[in-house]
């Protein structure tokens, strides 16, 4: 049996938007990755809540399933790091608008929201941009693996 469709979402939006030219091969799928001061830049990509209803009645239904997909970009640094969350904003909804399914696996993804924060503990501040992307995907009731 294949993995949750869900998962493979995340791992084929972390495949497409993996070696960008800001964040390279940092990026990581998983909310509690502890990033080193190497890996920053750096891009975590992880599933945060998903909504579903069934489209069609009977048996084996299919479910028309709205996810919520989370990117936290870091950077560390003194300089520019409003200008360095922009690009790597940027280079994000660029490789996924390039394929907007997913290869196949959604029927739309869009982003949803930004939001940007500081922290400026230590001595270099920390920078986060956590982009939330709505993934808009089908399944069938009795297969949550297969994209309907």
């Amino acid at each position: 049996m294949a993995d949750h469709i869900r998962q493979q979402i995340r791992e084929q939006f972390a495949t497409q938007i993996t070696g960008l030219t800001t964040t390279g091969s940092n990026v990581f799928q998983s909310r509690v990755y502890n990033l080193e001061a190497g890996d920053l830049p750096a891009v975590i990509v992880y599933t945060k809540s998903e909504d579903s209803e069934p489209d069609t009645l009977g048996t084996n239904r299919i479910l028309i399933r709205n996810l919520s997909l989370v990117c936290e970009c870091y950077v560390k640094g003194v300089l520019n790091f409003d200008d360095t969350l922009d690009t790597i904003s940027k280079e994000i909804e660029t490789a996924i608008a390039a394929d907007a399914t997913l290869d196949g696996l959604a029927k739309d993804v869009f982003i949803e929201s930004t939001e940007i924060d500081y922290n400026g503990d230590g001595e270099k501040p920390v920078a986060v941009a956590t982009l939330t992307f709505d993934v808009m995907y089908e399944t069938r009731e009795q297969s949550p693996d297969t994209a309907a």
